[in-house]
């Protein structure tokens, strides 16, 4: 597959005043672990079901190896969040199921360890994730699917200027059981106008 034109050897980063961005690297294990683990029950029911190695050493340097393979493709970037004042890794955030041609546009999806929700620290993330999606990547559109019952998830796409599209019946396979999802999705153009109003 040819390489897309907008990605470099360097993985990308981002930085904001509270949170800044970059791809998982190795080292990051035993925090990703910690975190992940102990926010579980919080996770779970949002996530694809937990393969019983989920937490090991050799499944994330899979996942890892993926984001890698996926940035080099020109198919997906992943990001870790890490809160800029105590340097901790906070959730994750990809960008996902990317695709050129005459679609332009791409699949959001994130998480959030448990002690770290409701601090706008995702709204944050959005708001670098979005322009470096739209600027950077040259995307016209993102979307976001979301359990219906996930109302922390709808508050924060709604906030981000995501709207709602429709409803994906029988959507992704949740915890073990096919979920519908809501879709929402966001415009370049859309967004860049929403940014001029401030």
């Amino acid at each position: 597959m040819l390489r897309a034109p907008f990605f470099h050897r360097e993985a990308p980063a981002l930085e904001g005043p509270r949170v800044r961005l970059r791809m998982p690297q190795l080292g990051d294990y035993a925090e990703w672990a910690a975190l992940r683990g102990e926010s579980r029950a919080f996770l779970e029911p949002w996530e694809p079901k937990w393969a019983v190695d989920e937490l090991s050493r050799h499944s994330f340097r899979l996942r890892v190896r993926k984001a890698r393979e996926e940035l080099d493709r020109g198919t997906a970037v992943s990001f870790f969040l890490f809160h800029q004042q105590t340097e901790r890794l906070v959730g994750g955030i990809t960008i996902g199921n990317i695709r050129m041609g005459v679609a332009q546009s791409a699949h959001i999806g994130y998480w959030m360890g448990e002690r770290y929700a409701g601090r706008g620290l995702m709204h944050d993330a959005l708001r670098l994730v979005i322009p470096f999606a739209f600027d950077s990547l040259r995307l016209h559109r993102l979307e976001a699917a979301c359990i219906p019952t996930n109302n922390r998830s709808i508050r924060l796409l709604e906030k981000a200027g995501f709207q709602r599209e429709g409803l994906l019946r029988s959507y992704l396979r949740i915890n073990g059981t096919w979920q519908d999802h809501l879709l929402y999705a966001l415009i370049a153009d859309e967004h860049r106008a929403r940014a001029r109003r401030g």
